[in-house]
């Protein structure tokens, strides 16, 4: 994605959004059924977390540091891609725009670089 225009980079995360709130919606289903409601809020965030840590571990099982069942590889891209899903879920129960704000801090953050690569260069 190097040279690609944010709007590009937009268009692809407002795809991958949809996808996630489809998916989403499945679980509200099923969440219905078995607990007569939805999760709230903390606790879509409490799952975050808990795979975000997950994520951890597994970075410890990629260097041999830390022993689990399974493999890691496969165990890595699974949670990765879990804790992408896990933040435009909590994106859109907090009504933050992703796509947007993913390029603004993209572009924020790029500029305060280059400036400070600027500066190392003198």
């Amino acid at each position: 994605m190097h040279g690609t225009p944010a709007h590009d980079d937009r268009s692809g995360l407002a795809e991958a959004k949809d996808r996630a709130l489809t998916v989403r919606s499945q679980y509200e289903r099923i969440e219905q059924h078995v607990l007569g409601r939805t999760w709230t809020l903390p606790e879509l965030a409490l799952g975050f977390t808990n795979d975000a840590a997950y994520v951890g571990r597994l970075v410890l099982a990629a260097e041999r540091t830390w022993g689990i069942d399974g493999d890691v590889d496969a165990e890595l891209r699974h949670k990765l891609a879990e804790c992408l899903w896990w933040v435009f879920v909590l994106a859109d129960r907090l009504d933050v725009d992703m796509p947007e704000a993913y390029a603004a801090t993209m572009d924020r953050i790029g500029a305060g670089l280059q400036q400070t690569l600027g500066g190392a260069d003198a």
